[in-house]
């Protein structure tokens, strides 16, 4: 079992920055790509970005490419989704889980361990 606890989340004013954490504990597996998904009440939960679990392959939705950042540091079993300009649209839970595959990857049925999730909020 590994448990994910993202963090980083709050209340910020649109055109500022945030960074999100998503710290893996547990049996935890350096070999697992890690996703950022976010999901509105009664909406289905969109791919934001992931990480192959060697940090070098990335993907990131179309809709947020230029706005967002993942990393991740292996050493702290923590990953990072940097998000800039941030607009009210972004406004929503954030999520972070655990692939069955190394590559990262946005199909969220390749997803299998997932975070409580953290809120983010962005005030116009």
């Amino acid at each position: 079992q590994v448990w994910l606890v993202e963090s980083g989340g709050g209340l910020v004013q649109a055109g500022d920055s945030l960074r999100l954490s998503c710290t893996a504990s547990g049996r935890t597996s350096n070999t697992s790509a890690i996703g950022w998904f976010r999901q509105a009440p009664g909406s289905e939960r969109k791919f934001v970005a992931g990480i192959g679990w060697s940090g070098f392959t990335k993907v990131v939705a179309d809709s947020v490419k230029d706005r967002v950042t993942i990393t991740r540091d292996k050493a702290k079993n923590t990953i990072y989704l940097q998000i800039q300009n941030l607009k009210p649209e972004d406004t929503t839970v954030y999520y972070c889980a655990e692939a069955v595959e190394p590559r990262a990857t946005s199909r969220v049925q390749r997803y299998t361990q997932w975070g409580q999730g953290t809120q983010v909020t962005v005030s116009s």
